[in-house]
C-alpha cells in the first residue's frame, strides 16, 4: 500500500477511509479577516461534508480549525481529498502557536488587510511567515500559496498595485476580498485547493 504515495508524508494518507489528508493555513496579521474567511466557508459548505469547527480562544484572538470533503473533485487514485482549514493567531506574541499550526502544511493562504495603517503589520506577518517556514524545513517557494487582499470596501485603503509590489513580487494568484459579505472567500480557496491538488498528483 505505501507504494502508492511515494512521496507524500506517509501520516497524511487514512487507509481506511481512503482519504489524503491536506492542511491549509490562513497566515496574516491580527484581526485581518482569517477568521472571517473560515466561518463564511464553514456556513457555506454542506453539514454532511464538514466536520465540527472547532475554536481556541486567546484573550485577542481566537484560532479555529474544520475538515471538509470537496464532493465535487474526484480522487486521486482512488482516494478522496480532505482539506483541514487553520487560522494562525494575528498577534505576534503567539508565535509559538503559529509554528506549530504551519507543521505538516500542504497550502497558505496570506491574508493582507488593505487599510494603509496595517501595511506593517501586513509586512512584518509576511515576513514573520516565511521565517516560521525556514524553521520547519519549508522554503515559499516550494509550498502552495495565495494572497488574499481583504476588507477592500473599507475607505482608506491601499491600491492593489502597491500591494502586490509589497506582498506579491513573484506574481502568485491573489485575490481582492471583502471576507465579511463572502466576496472572494470561495475565489481563494478555490484557487489554493487546485493548487495543493496539482502538488498531490506530483507526488502520487
Amino acid at each position: 500500500m505505501d507504494g502508492l504515495f511515494p512521496h507524500l508524508k506517509m501520516s497524511f494518507i487514512n487507509y481506511s477511509s481512503r482519504e489524503i489528508n491536506c492542511k491549509i493555513v490562513y497566515y496574516g496579521p491580527g484581526l485581518c479577516g482569517k477568521t472571517t474567511n473560515l466561518q463564511f466557508i464553514y456556513r457555506k459548505t454542506r453539514p454532511e461534508a464538514k466536520g465540527k469547527m472547532i475554536t481556541l480562544a486567546t484573550e485577542t484572538e481566537r484560532t479555529l480549525f474544520f475538515d471538509f470533503l470537496p464532493l465535487s473533485l474526484g480522487d486521486i487514485k482512488g482516494f478522496k481529498t480532505r482539506f483541514h482549514l487553520y487560522t494562525v493567531p494575528g498577534q505576534i506574541f503567539y508565535d509559538a502557536s503559529r509554528k506549530l499550526i504551519l507543521k505538516g502544511v500542504d497550502g497558505i493562504v496570506f491574508v493582507a488587510d488593505s487599510q494603509v495603517e496595517r501595511m506593517d503589520a501586513n509586512i512584518e506577518s509576511f515576513d514573520n511567515m516565511k521565517i516560521n517556514l525556514e524553521e520547519q524545513g519549508y522554503s515559499l517557494s516550494e509550498i502552495p500559496y495565495v494572497v488574499q487582499y481583504n476588507k477592500r470596501d473599507l475607505p482608506n485603503i491601499v491600491p492593489v498595485s502597491e500591494l502586490k509590489k509589497m506582498l506579491n513580487s513573484n506574481g502568485i494568484p491573489d485575490f481582492e476580498a471583502v471576507a465579511s459579505d463572502g466576496l472572494g472567500v470561495f475565489e481563494t480557496l478555490k484557487a489554493i485547493v487546485k493548487l495543493v491538488l496539482i502538488e498531490l498528483k506530483k507526488g502520487a
